[in-house]
């Protein structure tokens, strides 16, 4: 039990870093595409800034996987951040590490138990948003027949195909964007999903609250029913006996017979 608190305890106070790390990772990918006539030297601090968070996750991978005492049960379970770990440097392409860094704070994310539903799904829209239309601009701005040549142009293509309207104005047209444009819309429709499903989980929680309210309030208002009964036979009861004459009951006396008057 030592190793595996260890490692819980690791991984609480590794995760604010991380996050941290990836959005400089964020700031890092984004400014040679948004300004690409910045100076080389700019270009190069961006891309070490990329490797060295790419570092970091592999640093925070091999320490966890270090204070567990499993190993292959460990491997098993996060095989995600394995890949994503490795993935890097199998392709060393800069998208590659968008894509690792991505799912590296995913799975961290997720280990956050404070981290409710809405505000996850409500982060995942905003970076695949960003990311997307960044990696997509990244990838068509020079290609010869591409119409993605702009920001704005990359944020509105990314945000029509995350929602699967696809007004066709703006489409790739190289095969790494038209990848891109896959995992946008599988990445929408599954979002899209999580947000109905918990909607409709919200509603249904709310009608079995308010049908649980209603049953205790009919039972209520049955129970009181009972008591006002028994408290109605009280009262003839008790007025009754303050008479002297029980109204009912074995003890009661017979009515006397009317008798003729004599002449």
């Amino acid at each position: 039990m030592k190793e595996p608190s260890r490692r819980l305890l690791w991984e609480r106070r590794s995760q604010t870093p991380l996050l941290l790390l990836a959005v400089a990772f964020a700031v890092a990918y984004a400014v040679p595409i948004v300004a690409p006539d910045a100076s080389g030297r700019v270009h190069a601090a961006c891309t070490y800034v990329e490797w060295t968070v790419w570092g970091a996750f592999a640093l925070d991978y091999l320490v966890r996987l270090g204070l567990t005492t499993d190993r292959r049960h460990f491997v098993r379970t996060h095989w995600l951040d394995l890949a994503a770990v490795v993935l890097p440097l199998v392709q060393p392409l800069r998208l590659l590490r968008l894509v690792a860094t991505l799912m590296l704070v995913g799975r961290r994310a997720r280990m956050a138990p404070q981290i409710q539903l809405t505000t996850y799904v409500a982060g995942s829209v905003v970076g695949l948003l960003m990311f997307g239309s960044l990696a997509v601009l990244s990838v068509e701005r020079d290609a010869p027949e591409g119409n993605i040549k702009n920001l704005g142009d990359a944020v509105w293509w990314s945000f029509t195909t995350m929602t699967t309207v696809g007004y066709g104005d703006h489409s790739p047209t190289t095969g790494l964007g038209r990848v891109l444009a896959v995992g946008l819309m599988l990445s929408g429709i599954a979002l899209l999903g999580v947000v109905t499903a918990n909607i409709a989980a919200w509603f249904i929680a709310r009608f079995e609250r308010d049908d649980r309210a209603e049953r205790l309030q009919l039972a209520a208002i049955r129970e009181l029913q009972a008591e006002v009964r028994a408290l109605r036979g009280e009262v003839a009861r008790l007025g009754g006996a303050a008479d002297g004459v029980p109204s009912t009951g074995p003890g009661a006396p017979a009515p006397r017979e009317a008798t003729a008057p004599t002449p």
